[in-house]
C-alpha cells in the first residue's frame, strides 16, 4: 500500500487505507484468535469475537461493503473491480487458518471472492490484488484512464502486444503499421491481435466477445 499507483493514489487523497489488526480485539488474556472446529476435523478456524469487534470499530459503515476472499467465492473479474471502483466504503477481511466462524461470512460478509482455482495460507494477498484492481480504477488515479481502458478483459479480450523503442532492437524490428501514422489501420491491427490472442488462449472469453459483437454491443 505504500508503493506504486497504490501510494500515488493515498497522497493525492484519492483513497484512505486503515489497517486494523485482528489480535487488537481478542480476549485477555490468552489473545486467541482461533479455535479448533466444532464437530472434529483438521486445522483451526478463526474466532468471530475479532471480526465483529473490529467491524463494529470502523467508524463510516454507510453503505459499507464487506469481501472476505475465499477459495469457494465467485471468481473476481475486471467488471467485478469496476463496480467496486464506484464504491465508498470497502473493507476486506483476511481469513487464516483451515477458516473462519460462519457465523461472521453470515452476518457481516456482502461479497464473497476468489482470484483463481488454488489456495493461499491467508487473505492478506488476495485482498491487497483486488485492492490494487479496483484503487487503479479511481478517477485521476492513473496518469492517463485510456491506460486501463485497453487493459486485458475490457471488452473480453485480451490485451494485444506492445512496442517501444528502439526500433530495431538485436535485428527484430517494430511491425510496420505501427510506424505508419495511419492511426485507424493502428486501431484495426491491435484489434486484430487482441482477437487472435483471445482465441487462441481464452475461448471463454472468444465465445461471449462474439455474442456480444451478434447482439450489436
Amino acid at each position: 500500500l505504500s508503493t506504486s499507483i497504490m501510494k500515488k493514489a493515498s497522497e493525492k487523497n484519492l483513497v484512505k487505507y486503515q489497517i486494523l489488526n485482528l489480535f487488537d480485539f481478542t480476549n485477555k488474556p490468552h489473545n486467541k484468535i482461533d479455535g479448533y472446529p466444532f464437530g472434529g476435523g483438521d486445522g483451526m478456524i478463526l474466532k468471530p469475537e475479532p471480526v465483529f469487534r473490529a467491524i463494529e470499530k470502523i467508524k463510516n459503515k454507510k453503505n459499507m461493503k464487506v469481501i472476505f476472499p475465499t477459495p469457494d467465492g465467485d471468481l473476481f473479474t475486471q467488471e467485478v473491480a469496476k463496480n467496486f471502483s464506484c464504491e465508498k466504503n470497502i473493507v476486506f477481511i483476511c481469513g487464516h487458518y483451515k477458516g473462519i466462524d460462519q457465523r461472521v461470512r453470515d452476518e457481516i460478509v456482502t461479497h464473497e471472492y476468489s482470484i483463481g482455482d488454488f489456495v493461499l495460507t491467508g487473505g492478506e494477498l488476495p485482498s491487497l490484488i483486488m485492492c490494487d484492481s479496483i484503487v487503479r480504477l479511481l478517477p485521476n488515479v492513473l496518469g492517463k484512464m485510456n491506460s486501463a481502458l485497453t487493459d486485458s478483459f475490457y471488452n473480453l479480450l485480451l490485451d494485444g502486444p506492445h512496442y517501444t523503442r528502439p526500433e530495431i532492437f538485436r535485428g527484430i524490428k517494430v511491425p510496420d503499421i505501427l510506424l505508419s501514422g495511419n492511426h485507424q489501420k493502428i486501431r484495426n491491427w491491435f484489434l486484430s491481435k487482441r482477437e487472435d490472442k483471445t482465441k487462441i488462449r481464452r475461448k471463454d472469453l472468444w465465445k461471449k466477445y462474439l455474442s456480444k459483437l451478434e447482439d450489436g454491443v
